[in-house]
């Protein structure tokens, strides 16, 4: 269990804003350039997304249903339940940052990446986690709506969904209809593609962190307030993965079928979810609010990448097993 390298650099773009943020008319042009590489991002998103593997993947309905009900419906209600602790164990900002994340719809492409590496349902989880992605566009700003208003906080949840269709839901569309047009160059150059969907992360959260610094967020997010994210991380994780684990062998799924449900099931989407709180919070709010989200993010990658190979290892010796029986 390590920091992968995009986390290694997160972690630089994060100190870098608390020391040189952009400021004044620097960060309007930021926050330009941070548009167009959104755009960018979603435009490449659908243009990678495979019709074929789609396909493939729409008979598993069952195993969408219950990733579904996993990112949609049991995220929110754990978070849900952290009410109990605000203010006396939980600060009300970090709180509302652990909603947010609760809202947001599962990644893409390390739920696959999982998935392939452990063994598991390769076409149903590109399914899974691109119609989770795609409805997450709709879905997460209702939630946030819902959650969010109850504690106080106005989100205006249709002007939301406007902007963020028009923000990431149409350059995501226009991509995937240049798929045919494109898709020999994106297939060949996965790696720069990949390159650039971190880049522009990374300019969207250096923009966000840079307008939270100005306007003080390290003197309202302390160690304590740290450590209580770490902590309610792992532990929302290894609620939704025991939950996914108990769920998929109940309802009978094959093990491929489990693998799949575990990994898509269980992830937030950094991806998604820093752009889109730019659209839903105002700029001063926004690097509290993505804060449990990127820390979410490592924790559920190191994780993940443990229970994959386990999972991997584990059908080795099944493997194995039967050769030796045979």
């Amino acid at each position: 269990m390590r920091l992968d390298p995009f986390t290694c650099l997160l972690i630089l773009v994060v100190s870098l804003a608390s020391f040189f943020p952009c400021e004044g008319q620097l960060a309007l042009w930021f926050a330009t350039l941070t548009k167009l590489a959104v755009a960018l991002l979603f435009f490449m998103h659908g243009a990678k997304l495979s019709r074929q593997n789609l396909i493939a993947g729409l008979g598993h309905w069952r195993l969408h249903l219950v990733v579904m009900a996993s990112t949609f419906l049991l995220f929110p209600l754990l978070g849900l339940l952290l009410t109990p602790l605000v203010p006396q164990w939980l600060s009300p900002a970090i709180y509302l940052g652990f909603l947010y994340l609760c809202a947001l719809p599962a990644t893409v492409q390390s739920a696959i990446a999982f998935t392939s590496m452990a063994g598991g349902n390769v076409s149903a989880a590109v399914c899974s986690a691109s119609a989770s992605s795609i409805l997450g566009i709709f879905l997460s700003p209702i939630l946030v709506g819902l959650m969010i208003d109850v504690q106080g906080v106005e989100v205006d949840t249709w002007h939301s969904i406007q902007s963020i269709m028009m923000q990431l839901m149409l350059p995501f569309v226009v991509g995937h209809l240049s798929r045919p047009l494109i898709a020999s160059w994106i297939d060949s150059h996965r790696p720069l593609i990949g390159k650039l969907d971190q880049s522009s992360i990374l300019l969207v959260v250096y923009t966000a962190f840079s307008e939270a610094v100005v306007q003080g967020i390290w003197h309202q997010v302390g160690w304590y307030d740290l450590g209580s994210i770490v902590l309610l991380s792992c532990l929302l994780l290894a609620l939704i993965l025991a939950w996914n684990v108990w769920i998929s062998r109940r309802l009978g799924f094959c093990r491929a079928d489990e693998i799949t449900i575990v990994f898509c099931g269980s992830k937030k989407s950094l991806a998604n979810g820093v752009p889109m709180a730019n659209v839903l919070f105002p700029a001063a709010s926004v690097g509290v609010m993505v804060l449990p989200l990127m820390i979410f993010h490592q924790i559920q990658l190191m994780v993940c990448a443990v229970l994959a190979r386990r999972y991997r290892e584990d059908s080795g010796a099944h493997a194995a097993l039967a050769d030796g029986r045979e």
